[in-house]
């Protein structure tokens, strides 16, 4: 994979750039957790009554568990239950198998990118919260178990890691992130090739104010949908 043949990056000030030094990078770590905190605890305040509204929807709609941990690779390759409110149905695995031995089209598709475009697991209410990114709230408290950070490469299954080749190692070199390049430069829409392309920049090119360009970068994402789905 040749990450240099990847088109630039989509707004100018997160080119990659030389590592930083391990002082600094020590420094920028200690101030990234303490924003993470900061975001997080306030987010769990304000969310709150967001977040019992959709586990009463989520109830009275589907049932099964509100919240489904699955299984994925962290900083250092350490796995963790990763946290998000269940948008698809229980049997969901079972669904996934049929619908791709039915369709070959569906097959391509996932074998390609890891995902469906019209995905048959996905429940109603699931499309709302996938739509507006609220299925992912709940990483706020990975975030203060401190497995995932506010801004960082999204968090893949063990499977993927594959597809990473040689640069799983700049994945493994920080914390999986909420948000970070790859939402805001498309999601969905991109390619899985331009998804390690970013999050291999950005593991290169960590620092503080990289992870606040991202985060202002995030409100205009989720408020538009873009990518989602």
């Amino acid at each position: 994979m040749d990450l240099s043949a990847t088109p630039p990056l989509p707004f100018q000030g997160l080119e990659p750039l030389p590592r930083a030094a391990s002082r600094a990078a020590a420094r920028d770590a200690l101030l990234i957790r303490a924003i993470d905190i900061t975001i997080a605890v306030s987010a769990v305040m304000v969310l709150l009554p967001l977040l019992l509204l959709i586990f009463v929807g989520l109830k009275l709609t589907s049932p099964g568990p509100v919240l489904f941990a699955h299984r994925r690779i962290g900083k250092g390759g350490q796995a963790f239950p990763c946290y998000k409110f269940r948008s698809m149905v229980v049997n969901s695995a079972e669904v996934l198998e049929q619908h791709l031995a039915e369709n070959p089209q569906a097959r391509a598709e996932w074998q390609r990118d890891q995902k469906l475009r019209n995905d048959p697991r996905v429940t109603p209410i699931g499309r709302l919260l996938r739509r507006t990114s609220l299925d992912e709230v709940p990483q706020i408290f990975n975030v203060l178990r401190g497995e995932m950070s506010m801004v960082g490469p999204r968090p893949i299954v063990e499977g993927e890691m594959i597809r990473y080749r040689q640069y799983i190692v700049d994945y493994m070199s920080v914390k999986p992130g909420i948000t970070g390049l790859w939402q805001i430069s498309g999601r969905n829409n991109t390619t899985y090739r331009r998804r390690v392309a970013l999050d291999t920049a950005y593991a290169r090119s960590r620092t503080v104010a990289l992870d606040l360009a991202i985060l202002a970068r995030t409100v205009p994402a989720v408020l538009t949908g873009s990518g989602c789905y």
